[in-house]
């Protein structure tokens, strides 16, 4: 689930939705500004595999848990973006 195997693809695991998620925080946002970049950048790429909010939302979990990220007055921002 975190990493990707033969069964599960890169685009899908955790670490490459959690990549993803870090490519399209180019500012501080809100969730739902996260998830519009996030789908954009996506669909920019070529990526033809459709993420779910709640895989999503599994991203940012995963990318607080490893502080990646933080959440400062309800943005979303990259840690060391200070």
């Amino acid at each position: 689930m975190i990493l990707p195997d033969k069964h599960l693809s890169q685009d899908r695991s955790l670490l490459g939705v959690g990549a993803d998620i870090l490519s399209a925080l180019d500012h501080p946002c809100t969730v739902s500004e996260a998830w519009e970049t996030f789908g954009a950048a996506r669909k920019r790429r070529g990526s033809s595999l459709t993420i779910s909010f709640d895989w999503f939302a599994q991203g940012l979990t995963f990318l607080f848990a490893i502080n990646a990220i933080s959440v400062r007055d309800g943005l979303i921002e990259i840690e060391n973006a200070r």
